[in-house]
């Protein structure tokens, strides 16, 4: 129970403080994450949170489903089609280019195998602008900065998470690795798309009979039906719930895209109170023995994969493209380790593999330092545009305008353009 006072009380300060957080370097994921880490053992010791905890799995779990299911949502075919060409350079060639980057750096600098690198690699490479919130909420930032940041981190996660399974199969022990194989994994991922999209098509096709349809006040629950379904129908029959989340977000958008207008403010509160959750936990595994047990070497590659990884792999990517020299800086150093990136983590250090330990610690430092200096640098970067005000926030004459997310939230969408932030 004091876990859930630290999160409540950690909630109504991330609420009151929401909006100086969207003006200032002040940033509500990283207070979830500090607030985490100061009641855990290594600080007050208020909660006794261990990486074997049954709370950790659950909430990692949780989480990413709510997490996939609402930004597949987000996800616009017809935008994708017409805008594909700088998001696809970003995910084709800036994302594996950042994947290798980050393995070869965890192979050469920390010491790790061959296969743990390249999971190392897979967990950190995805992005998310969660914390980079200031730039794709606010309008006169380009369209089309704005834009390659939101498909880019509404696709990527999805693209990471079988390499980060495949990986995880290949690291495990010999026995272990027998009973989760390739096939293995292989069969969950296409079940798991299979119900991902069987179940709202089937969930659409009903509501088209004459005799059936929601009322207006409960239509933001059909969506949520069809995810409570989803999420126990995959652990039933071990379907990957993650690929399930993101394809049935995705098509229900595609065929009732009035659905995502009635479930959105409820479906994205929800996301949003998983991620906090989540982030919580993750800092209280945060304890100065943590950061202790990281060689030099682990926190080089913190910093470079940071610092030159994701950017370098990013400026290569848009060499070609109409992008001006700051727009391409400003995309490039946007690579926070996001949402995803801190859930995959938790899986590595749930799976028992030899080097797991070893991959978590490097992983969960370089997740606190990103997060540290995406959330710090949105707004001050965001200026550079020549940006006054932050959409929604009012003016001093009290005049509407729209809203836009907190620091903790994500970005907007990749059919969104990225003039609207959306809660994350």
């Amino acid at each position: 129970m004091v876990l859930v006072i630290v999160f409540g009380v950690a909630l109504l300060v991330a609420v009151l403080l929401s909006g100086l957080a969207a003006r200032s370097v002040l940033s509500t994921s990283l207070l979830f994450l500090v607030g985490g880490a100061l009641v855990s053992d290594g600080f007050l010791g208020l909660i006794h949170i261990t990486p074997d905890s049954d709370i950790v799995r659950v909430t990692a779990d949780l989480a990413l489903f709510a997490v996939l299911f609402t930004d597949g949502m987000h996800v616009s075919f017809p935008a994708l089609r017409q805008a594909w060409r700088n998001p696809a350079r970003a995910l084709g060639l800036g994302l594996p280019l950042a994947f290798i980057g980050v393995a070869l750096l965890a192979h050469f600098l920390v010491g790790l195998d061959w296969t743990t690198s390249f999971l190392v690699g897979a967990v950190l490479a995805p992005t998310d602008p969660v914390f980079a919130s200031a730039i794709v909420g606010r309008e006169e930032v380009p369209a089309r900065l704005r834009q390659l940041l939101n498909i880019e981190s509404g696709v990527n996660d999805g693209l990471a998470l079988p390499f980060v399974l495949i990986f995880i199969a290949a690291a495990a022990p010999t026995g272990h690795a027998e009973d989760v194989g390739f096939a293995s994994i292989g069969g969950e991922l296409l079940l798991g798309l299979v119900f991902g999209v069987t179940l709202p098509l089937l969930v659409h096709w009903l509501v088209r009979f004459r005799l059936l349809g929601a009322e207006p006040r409960l239509q933001p629950l059909l969506p949520l039906a069809v995810a409570v379904i989803l999420y126990a129908a995959c652990h039933l029959t071990h379907a990957n719930p993650y690929l399930a989340a993101f394809s049935a977000g995705a098509v229900i958008v595609a065929v009732a895209p009035e659905a995502r207008t009635a479930f959105e403010p409820l479906g994205e509160a929800l996301a949003e109170l998983a991620k906090f959750a989540a982030l919580l936990v993750f800092g209280a595994l945060l304890t100065p023995h943590l950061f202790g047990e990281l060689p030099i070497g682990g926190y080089a590659v913190a910093v470079l994969a940071i610092f030159l990884i994701r950017p370098a792999s990013l400026l290569l990517s848009l060499v070609g493209t109409d992008f001006d020299r700051k727009e391409k800086l400003t995309a490039a150093w946007f690579g926070p380790k996001g949402f995803a990136s801190v859930v995959y983590g938790l899986l590595v250090l749930q799976a028992g593999i030899p080097q797991g330990e070893e991959a978590f610690t490097l992983i969960a430092v370089t997740i606190a330092f990103s997060i540290v200096a995406h959330s710090s640098t949105d707004v001050p970067i965001a200026r550079l545009f020549d940006v006054e005000k932050l959409v929604g926030i009012p003016d001093d004459d009290k005049k509407p305008r729209r809203r836009v997310p907190s620091r903790g939230a994500d970005s907007g969408t990749p059919g969104d353009q990225g003039t609207e932030g959306r809660p994350g």
